[in-house]
């Protein structure tokens, strides 16, 4: 063959060529190996919610978990989709509804709950990653509207009392009418009556940094959420004392512990970018703040969090980053 003749080309063998959806570089993380390690953090809430309230408790939480793992696996069944239960999505799902209730909840509530929850807020909008709002949250609002006697009755703590529960219908450290009714200690270690996730700010608060150590959370939206119910509550609170409590109260009372670093923080319901993470975060903040001080419910983490999952495709949209070498064409130029 002389030198000006063309050379053939050697072709790859076509077994060999496999053609594949992107991404192209996966990492090791799973569903299962994710939501483990939100159990994980959820741990020591849950502890803490086992000393103040005893055994009654652990069975809210039994319940709500079995509860949501029945109605997942019976959805997928008339479905005739394969079982998802494995994944740990709807275990986690029935235990932060649990931390949404009061030890002193009846059997049919967290089963009701457990309904909601899973049907109406994950599985009707086509099952994991395509709810638009958190399902637990869904579950506990729906709760709150239906039933808002029994679900603003609360259970005295009593620390290592297993069987004892005394029903507790006064009101919880936010809801009278701004006045102090516990001490800051109690709130930070958790002996004050209301839901089991709005004890132990303390446990929630080594749930929080073991998620954003293990980079499963934004710590964006968590410091924006408390950082903003922070300012306002103690501008507020600088301006008239007798309107609502100190900032450092509003932080460690209620749900916003729970709220900010388990719920607002869903990786499905909650902004993709940092900015995004940031508006949602201060979002949340404003909203949860107006309710607490001049709204007609002691607490505003529930409303103010699905309020701003509607708003998460709209904060992404704008605030998602051009891609590289992207070019704005002129409308005038495009005709």
């Amino acid at each position: 063959m002389s030198d000006t003749e063309p050379k053939a080309v050697q072709l790859p063998d076509a077994t060999r060529l496999v053609v594949s959806n992107s991404p192209h570089i996966r990492g090791n993380d799973s569903i299962s190996k994710v939501m483990a390690e939100v159990l994980i953090a959820l741990l020591p809430a849950a502890l803490a919610a086992v000393w103040f309230f005893g055994l009654h408790a652990l069975r809210v939480m039994a319940l709500c978990t079995l509860g949501c793992i029945a109605v997942e696996e019976i959805w997928n069944k008339c479905a005739k989709r394969p079982s998802s239960w494995k994944d740990g999505s709807a275990v986690v799902t029935g235990l932060l509804l649990a931390m949404n209730l009061s030890a002193g909840a009846p059997w049919w509530i967290c089963i009701l709950g457990s309904l909601l929850a899973i049907g109406l807020g994950k599985q009707i909008f086509g099952g994991l990653g395509y709810n638009p709002f958190n399902p637990a949250l869904v579950a506990r609002v729906a709760l709150l509207i239906g039933f808002p006697q029994l679900m603003t009755s609360w259970v005295a703590p009593q620390p290592g009392a297993w069987t004892a529960l005394d029903a507790m219908t006064g009101a919880t450290p936010l809801g009278a009418s701004g006045a102090a009714v516990a001490t800051l200690k109690d709130l930070f270690i958790g002996n004050v009556g209301g839901c089991l996730g709005e004890t132990s700010a303390l446990a929630l608060l080594i749930g929080g940094a073991f998620l954003i150590v293990r980079k499963r959370i934004k710590w964006q939206v968590p410091a924006a959420f408390i950082a903003t119910v922070a300012l306002i509550s103690g501008l507020v609170h600088h301006v008239n004392p007798a309107l609502t409590p100190p900032a450092i109260y509003h932080v460690f009372a209620g749900g916003l512990m729970i709220g900010a670093f388990f719920m607002a923080t869903d990786m499905v319901t909650s902004p993709m970018t940092v900015n995004g993470a940031l508006i949602f975060g201060v979002g949340c903040g404003l909203i949860t703040s107006v309710i607490r001080i001049w709204g007609g419910y002691p607490e505003g983490v529930s409303f103010s969090i699905l309020f701003m999952n509607a708003l998460t495709p709209l904060i992404d949209r704008y605030t998602i980053g051009k891609p590289f070498g992207y070019i704005r064409i002129k409308k005038e130029a495009a005709q």
